[in-house]
């Protein structure tokens, strides 16, 4: 239906997408995700040209819509868009809302543009406030007019950008409600979106965006589940990470100390949580690793979990061959393996820092 070649969208001291490629099929529900600022919201506007692209194309169904002399209203016809602020207008009726648009773009006749509004505001379960004026309305109903307004368009692909994030819960099942049951209907859809189970629940792909574009894309179960890429797996998992390289053995250990219960605080971690993590690091670091001749680089990663409350730390160290259970100091090491919950080596000999200490720490 849709294929997109090295997209670029430059702003005055940023470039939100760069080179982008991408197919989208007739049927798919796509979900969006990924850290803000990372182009999503841009790269759906590019598609129906609320933003001109930089360079590249966008082929749509044979056209390339980018060409000169391309009918703008054209693309507007096609690809809808509901909004995460709703552009309601204000001083209309919700179906005159509906119907203008219908009369403008499509030249229907009143009537027809009536017919079609009252089944579109049935659909969305908004029949009854066919008469209401917006500020009448509570944010998911404004959101359902907005959607009913785009499907009374009939497009054949609708992009919706954050369409619940300006909404209080009760209201995002509403919205996510009409959502559901449009990613069922066959049509093509795409979706920025923050709600993680929701995504996974109603797509058949989904495209993590960073670094300019499409850093991974797959299945819910791929990019859920078993995500490939690092910065995937950081997100969907909730992930926040303190990394820290070591270059010698006078490092500023307090610093690091002081860094990582600062960390660890945004974290929210409990008290006996903070004090067991940064235990971890000094035996490890401090008491096994650097007495050791030849280790002199020592690279550290801390992950931690807000939603399960586990923390994984990534030790990784130059040097010959030295799995720290092995290691002479028995004092550390029953320190560590009261703590923690798994200990894990491997060696990376293709590396700069060929060893790799794995521990994790439950809550």
């Amino acid at each position: 239906m849709i294929e997109v070649k090295k997209l670029t969208k430059e702003f005055p001291g940023v470039t939100p997408i760069k080179d982008l490629s991408v197919t989208i099929n007739d049927g798919d529900v796509i979900s969006i995700i990924g850290p803000s600022g990372t182009g999503k919201s841009t790269f759906i506007r590019c598609l129906n040209l609320l933003e001109r692209p930089t360079s590249g194309q966008i082929i749509f169904d044979g056209e390339n819509i980018l060409s000169n002399g391309y009918d703008i209203k054209e693309v507007r016809k096609r690809i809808g868009m509901v909004f995460q602020s709703f552009n309601l207008f204000g001083h209309l009726t919700v179906i005159e809302n509906l119907m203008i648009p219908q009369m403008d773009l499509l030249k229907k006749s009143k009537q027809e543009a009536y017919d079609t509004s009252i089944q579109m505001l049935r659909q969305v379960g908004l029949l009854d406030k066919a008469l209401s004026y917006s500020e009448e309305l509570s944010g998911g109903q404004k959101q359902r007019v907005a959607i009913a307004r785009t499907l009374v368009m009939n497009p054949e692909l609708i992009l919706f950008d954050e369409p619940t994030s300006a909404l209080d819960p009760i209201m995002v099942s509403e919205v996510q409600s009409v959502i559901r049951d449009l990613a069922k209907s066959g049509k093509t859809i795409l979706i920025v979106t923050h709600e993680m189970k929701f995504a996974k629940t109603i797509s058949n792909r989904v495209f993590y965006m960073d670094e300019g574009g499409i850093y991974e894309e797959g299945s819910p179960n791929d990019i859920f589940d078993n995500p490939k890429k690092e910065k995937t797996r950081r997100f969907v998992y909730g992930l926040k990470v303190l990394d820290e390289s070591i270059s010698s053995k006078n490092f500023d250990f307090i610093g690091l100390d002081a860094r990582i219960e600062a960390y660890l605080m945004q974290c929210d971690a409990s008290w006996e949580h903070r004090n067991h993590i940064r235990l971890l690091v000094e035996e490890v670091i401090q008491q096994i690793l650097f007495p050791e001749k030849d280790i002199n680089n020592i690279n550290l990663v801390i992950e931690y979990s807000e939603e399960n409350n586990e923390c994984m730390m990534t030790v990784d160290y130059d040097g010959g061959l030295f799995n720290i259970n092995d290691s002479k100091n028995e004092i550390s090491l029953s320190v560590l393996r009261g703590i923690a919950t798994d200990i894990s080596y491997s060696y990376l000999g293709n590396e700069k820092l060929k060893n790799r200490v794995v521990i994790c720490k439950g809550c």
